[in-house]
């Protein structure tokens, strides 16, 4: 029989404090869910509305569906990186705030990125995140 699931969060104290999420986590896990970038396409497949905020719910719903898919919570994501179309800041912290504030929070509490990009795949995305769970 596997063993359980342990995933521990630290920030070392010669680090710099950080928003809510964690410069180390450290799992031991019988199996590992690497989640394709999840962009801001709805079940149809077009892009959706709403700018950044309407793209950024959409990549929430769709993470969501795909963890509950492969048997995930939010608190099983291990490893986050977060792709904004922007080279400005505060759009960066907009949707850093509107993770924060969705039902997927608990997963930025995890080891993040957040990266500000050229560009996305898809005509007129703004937003992708890639995302690690462990089981």
């Amino acid at each position: 029989m596997g063993r359980s699931v342990t995933i521990e969060r630290s920030n070392p104290d010669r680090l710099h404090s950080t928003p809510g999420y964690h410069h180390v986590t450290r799992v031991q896990a019988d199996t590992l869910i690497y989640l394709a970038g999840q962009c801001p396409l709805q079940p149809s497949g077009e892009l959706a509305e709403g700018g950044l905020t309407g793209q950024t719910a959409q990549v929430i719903s769709n993470i969501l569906t795909a963890l509950e898919a492969a048997g995930a919570t939010p608190e099983n994501v291990v490893r986050t990186v977060i792709y904004v179309a922007s080279t400005n800041q505060p759009d960066l912290a907009a949707v850093w705030t509107q993770l924060n504030d969705s039902p997927l929070a608990p997963a930025f509490t995890t080891a993040s990125t957040l990266l500000g990009v050229a560009q996305l795949g898809f005509q007129g995305q703004l937003v992708e995140i890639d995302v690690t769970a462990a089981l």
